[in-house]
């Protein structure tokens, strides 16, 4: 009888567990920082969108200007500067359930708050290496609102 009920729980966990989506782990206050390029708050001005599908995915990739209140890392940027960072999000159009994978950032800012943004230019961003001068956020979680 426990044998039973131990292999009928075991099939439903491995059922459970093909359905389930990987997600990217949020790295800490400390591994952003060190990985991050430039660390700045400021105010975030207008956020620029457009979506494209690519194989069995919806990717919706966004530009957010904003003006730096401050900079804690990082050089080559000035208060009052405006900062243009992308960052990304993506869904799963197809048939058959999705892969293991990651749906992109979380924590998406709005206009008008104030953030803490943790940046990667000419180097990794968390998802894979970039070299071509622009801003790319950090990791799934490279957003901080601030009150």
């Amino acid at each position: 009888m426990i044998r039973k009920i131990l292999l009928v729980s075991l099939l439903a966990m491995g059922f459970m567990g093909s359905t389930l989506k990987t997600e990217k782990v949020d790295m800490s206050p400390e591994q952003l920082r060190k990985t991050a390029t430039h660390v700045i708050t400021g105010k975030v001005l207008t956020i620029s969108e457009r979506s494209e599908t690519a194989d069995d995915w919806k990717y919706t990739r966004y530009v957010a200007e904003i003006q730096i209140s401050t900079i804690e890392k990082g050089q080559g940027l000035k208060t009052g500067d405006l900062v243009y960072a992308r960052y990304w999000r993506r869904a799963w159009q197809g048939k058959r359930p999705p892969p293991p994978s990651t749906a992109g950032h979380r924590g998406l800012p709005n206009v008008g708050e104030m953030i803490r943004v943790y940046l990667a230019r000419n180097a990794y961003d968390g998802f894979g290496d970039t070299n071509d001068g622009g801003f790319n956020v950090i990791g799934a979680n490279g957003f901080e609102k601030i009150e």
